[in-house]
């Protein structure tokens, strides 16, 4: 996997794009807008039209361009699948973690487990300008629906869900890198900074804002974000809040937990395939339709003829097949042999393992959650560029609940939708809130039951008592590679220092690194056109 220095225009750069070519995201049932045909004016002319325009905006979060997987990039000098958010999101927030290490060996990915970034990293380059590029989309749709939102109630909740986005990217820019510039209208003007005080406040006012304005609870089309999505993310800042800004909001972060809980939204418990576990069905090929889509809050859709891109769930689950795993067991056709796992994140499921090898290394475990792949892995690692050195993971898959294949014939790409907000990770929160004093703890200790009940399949792994250690690992259990481990081990003061991983740092046992390793660099290449911009400390 070849990847090129990262080039992209001055106005993306500094976050300021025009709304003007449009994506078809077929499983929002939104129709593309050629914009070759279609003027501005005439897509905000009519509400059908504001439609299709709200397609790109959720369609920047999935996809990565005009033309498919690749031909019209969003985002030039850089591999296009690699650009993808979710995908980027994971190069951030999982393979700097005990969660995920890589074989692959292209500029800038070792650097990331090794924790030995620089400012040029063309991850966090594009992390950065895709972040921007949503945000710039946002402000031009909301200017231009506006209008017609003044007297059109659907259109004023597309508006809404154009500023959950918009919010949603600036939770993002909050959490990687914190000082980055406030912009909510388009303009060609070089911006200033804004520090992570003024992001946490807008993003804060503009959830609690859209509280009213987004569709009732459950009353969305699939893949679009109502209400709770608001709770949900109100959750996660004000669980991160004491970190990000030294304010205590565990209270806030447990009510808001609880009521998206308590909204509608569900744990999936439909064990479809029947293999003793509802929680597999979450990442399956028909997780929209399988009972898993009542839990997801939000989450990115991807279908494999419609939707297709080399990020998301591609490759969550042809990145993660090698060695002598069979690529059609997971309905896919090959598999590019890079993401795996280290002994930390496989050594969390202890309490659960039914059966050991010959080295006396866990090969099963009752924990059903515990999705690894054993036969020709390594438990230990001792060269990171070998597949088969550490567990591969097997969380993902083209397999449909009934044992199908994704609608791609050629089993090229996926049709998984890939879950950013579920109800367990509200469970998570609300037990952690709890704990830090802001919630019942009694209630916690329900919670967690509730999901190791599911990952058991059965009473079996239920506790009766709980403390953060515990949480922060049952975190890991539940949420492993849904991109929050970095955000979690940061919020318990173990991401630098205090608890270290095989090749932390570059070293086979783990070693501390520099505390400033918490945030992200601001790009090079962004400081370079905007003298306004100053360097995160310590690069």
């Amino acid at each position: 996997m070849k990847f090129t220095k990262l080039k992209i225009s001055k106005l993306l750069l500094i976050g300021f794009l025009s709304l003007s070519t449009f994506s078809c995201h077929d499983d929002l049932d939104l129709s593309p807008v050629d914009p070759d045909v279609i003027s501005e004016n005439q897509v905000f002319s009519d509400p059908a039209q504001a439609k299709n325009a709200l397609a790109k905006l959720y369609a920047a979060l999935a996809l990565t361009g005009q033309a498919g997987p690749d031909g019209q990039p969003d985002i030039t000098g850089i591999d296009e699948g690699a650009s993808q958010f979710s995908r980027m999101l994971f190069t951030l927030n999982e393979f700097t973690t005990d969660e995920a290490i890589v074989s692959w060996g292209d500029a800038g990915i070792p650097n990331m487990h090794a924790m030995s970034w620089g400012a040029s990293n063309p991850f966090i380059e594009g992390m950065y300008f895709r972040l921007a590029q949503t945000v710039s989309f946002t402000n031009s749709f909301i200017t231009n629906a506006a209008p017609l939102a003044g007297s059109n109630e659907e259109v004023k909740k597309y508006v809404a869900e154009a500023r959950w986005i918009r919010a949603y990217a600036y939770y993002n820019l909050l959490d990687l890198f914190a000082n980055v510039p406030l912009v909510t209208e388009v303009t060609t003007a070089l911006p200033t900074q804004s520090n992570r005080q003024e992001i946490y406040t807008f993003v804060e006012s503009e959830l609690k804002a859209l509280e009213n304005d987004l569709a009732a609870a459950r009353s969305n089309e699939y893949g679009r974000v109502d209400k709770v999505a608001a709770y949900a993310l109100l959750s996660r800042l004000y669980l991160n809040a004491e970190i990000w800004v030294n304010q205590n909001k565990y209270t806030d972060a447990a009510n808001y937990a609880k009521l998206a809980i308590e909204s509608g939204y569900v744990l999936n418990t439909t064990d479809v395939n029947g293999n003793g576990s509802a929680y597999d069905e979450l990442f399956l090929a028909d997780n929209n339709s399988n009972g898993a889509q009542n839990e997801f809050i939000f989450a990115l859709n991807f279908d494999g003829n419609y939707s297709r891109s080399y990020g998301g769930t591609t490759f969550l689950v042809k990145g993660a097949i090698g060695g002598q795993m069979v690529p059609s067991e997971s309905g896919v056709n090959g598999g590019w042999g890079g993401p795996r796992t280290t002994k930390a994140l496989v050594s969390k499921f202890d309490a659960s393992i039914t059966q050991r090898d010959g080295s006396n290394n866990p090969i099963a475990w009752g924990d059903k959650r515990a999705m690894f792949f054993t036969a020709g892995q390594t438990y230990e690692i001792q060269d990171v560029g070998v597949f088969a050195e550490g567990y591969a993971v097997r969380k993902f898959s083209n397999k449909t609940s009934t044992g199908g294949n994704g609608t791609d014939a050629t089993l090229e790409f996926v049709d998984t939708d890939l879950p950013i907000i579920r109800v367990a990770e509200m469970y998570l929160n609300y037990a952690e809130a709890a704990l830090r004093g802001g919630g019942d703890t009694g209630l916690a200790l329900t919670y967690i039951n509730k999901l190791r009940e599911r990952g058991y399949g059965n009473t079996s792994g239920n506790v009766t008592s709980i403390n953060l250690d515990f949480v922060l690992d049952e975190r890991s259990r539940e949420l492993y590679w849904e991109g929050t481990r970095r955000t979690d081990l940061i919020r318990f003061n173990r991401f630098t220092s205090n608890y270290n991983w095989p090749f932390k740092g570059g070293v086979a046992g783990g070693t501390n690194v520099e505390g400033h390793r918490n945030l992200f660099p601001l790009p090079f290449n962004a400081i370079a056109i905007n003298p306004n911009l100053k360097q995160n400390t310590g690069y």
